[in-house]
């Protein structure tokens, strides 16, 4: 049996956005992100790490990186 994901789109993201945005969904398996873009590509994870990598981010931690 599949579990329907059900989408949900960052309230940061106007619909002058298009597709230019990050969604959210929660299954049994964990929490899976996927850019609106690309919807087949999907990045599955639990709530800890996700909620550490959202601390660090908000923190700057990562404004030093460059492409």
């Amino acid at each position: 049996m599949s579990t329907v994901l059900r989408w949900q789109k960052s309230t940061f993201s106007g619909p002058d956005d298009g597709n230019a945005c990050v969604e959210l969904a929660t299954s049994p398996a964990g929490v899976h992100l996927r850019e609106s873009d690309d919807p087949g590509e999907l990045l599955t994870t639990t709530p800890g790490p996700l909620g550490a990598f959202i601390r660090a981010a908000k923190a700057g931690e990562f404004d030093h990186l460059t492409p």
